[in-house]
């Protein structure tokens, strides 16, 4: 039995239409440069590659693909975002990687555009410049639920 509560009516569009256009501040191709922090037993990674992001066909979830070398891994990721749920005034946001994770998230933004994304072991606040060329965001993680740490910061340059 499949459970249908998520899904539309043909041709309905969302209430929160308005709330949703406010991820068109990702939308873009990126180049992503950065580095996790470094811990008495994790050496500092360099990370560098690509973040794409783009409507799904519908405008209802925006599509987030990440491609980045961490130290000598690959990453890569496939993210839906959206739509807003006003229930809970976030958008949530469903990944998968290469390596086997999936991880779900949810995102908010602030009235002055700061956006936060929170999941059970990580957080990260992004912030977008306000010409949208560019991005910077700080990530935290928890690896025993008691409490976080810093763990990674990025920045993002608009390629298109």
């Amino acid at each position: 039995m499949t459970d249908n509560s998520n899904t539309r009516a043909s041709g309905q569009r969302p209430a929160t239409e308005a709330e949703n256009r406010r991820l068109d501040a990702l939308v873009g191709h990126w180049r992503s440069r950065g580095q996790t922090v470094a811990t008495p037993s994790e050496p500092t990674i360099r990370i560098a590659g690509t973040d794409t992001y783009e409507w799904l066909a519908g405008g209802f979830f925006l599509i987030h693909r990440v491609d980045v070398r961490m130290g000598d891994d690959q990453v890569e990721v496939i993210e839906m975002i959206g739509p807003y749920d006003p229930a809970t005034r976030t958008y949530p946001m469903r990944s998968f990687d290469n390596h086997g994770n999936f991880t779900t998230m949810q995102a908010s933004v602030s009235d002055d555009g700061v956006w936060t994304f929170a999941g059970d072991s990580e957080r990260a606040t992004l912030v977008i410049a306000p010409d949208r060329n560019a991005m910077t965001a700080s990530w935290e993680r928890t690896d025993d639920g008691s409490g976080s740490r810093h763990w990674m910061d990025m920045n993002f340059t608009r390629l298109t």
